[in-house]
């Protein structure tokens, strides 16, 4: 990913006569995040870009061109959730109909990039693949991002890609919760509605800047940054969480999904 906003934004503050502790304070964002900025370790969210326009009076041009389509193998409008990923400390993830990006298996991935239409090319379904897998690089930590997974019953009971395709994502799933990287979870069919039911939904959390959530639906999704509509996806998440299986039994439901893949498939 391209340096030259970070490089521009440090240009600008120096142009302005200020240290990075004097844009901190006039931005009210905290040294570490301007740092990361600058030497591109992390994208600004639109706050921050305005925050920082404000500061170094530079009208709208952080705003407006704040990166995030350099990567077109994946959608426009998930390239900022995308870097976001790589630098969370604590990731929460909810789906209703498909296993998270993170989570997928090779086989899965490829079963859903490839019913896209109009038909995608080999060469474009091959480089669309690798970038979903490459998301699940940051579960090679063994520590963090601390990972939670909620998933609708729906999800696994949905043949995506046949039955052996199946067995094998949700055994995935089933592994990296075992070895305790990650924390799944399932909400039963038979609880009908709840919270979270209407889209998919990651909630992030950072060491050094605010939570940000990230809702998604068809062949759209959004960012958000507002300290309310967070908050107010977080509530979301705990009460759907709350009406989930235990660990044990979430364990136990999905040993039993992917057997029944396998015997039946």
């Amino acid at each position: 990913m391209s340096n030259t906003y970070g490089k521009w934004l440090k240009a600008q503050r120096e142009a302005a006569g200020l240290t990075q502790q004097q844009l901190v304070d006039r931005a009210l964002m905290t040294r570490s995040h301007i740092s990361h900025i600058e030497a591109w370790r992390r994208m600004p969210s639109e706050e921050d870009a305005r925050r920082l326009d404000m500061a170094l009076g530079t009208g709208d041009v952080l705003t407006t061109f704040r990166p995030g389509t350099e990567n077109d193998a994946v959608a426009d409008y998930f390239a900022p959730v995308q870097h976001l990923e790589q630098q969370a400390s604590v990731i929460r993830e909810f789906a209703p109909s498909l296993v998270p990006g993170i989570l997928q298996t090779e086989a899965y991935a490829r079963a859903v990039i490839g019913r896209s239409f109009p038909s995608m090319s080999p060469t474009e379904r091959d480089r669309v693949v690798v970038a979903r897998l490459k998301r699940a690089e940051i579960l090679k930590n063994p520590v963090t991002p601390v990972v939670w997974a909620v998933l609708d019953e729906a999800v696994l009971r949905r043949p995506v890609g046949g039955a052996a395709v199946m067995a094998e994502q949700i055994d995935h799933i089933v592994a990296l919760t075992e070895s305790e990287r990650i924390r799944a979870h399932v909400i039963p069919l038979g609880l009908g509605y709840h919270p979270l039911l209407d889209g998919m939904l990651t909630l992030m959390w950072f060491d050094d800047q605010p939570p940000v959530a990230y809702s998604e639906g068809l062949r759209m999704g959004r960012l958000h940054d507002s300290p309310s509509v967070v908050e107010a996806f977080q509530g979301d998440y705990t009460l759907s969480l709350s009406d989930a299986l235990p660990l044990k039994e979430s364990l136990a439901a999905m040993k039993a999904t992917s057997k029944g893949f396998r015997d039946h498939g």
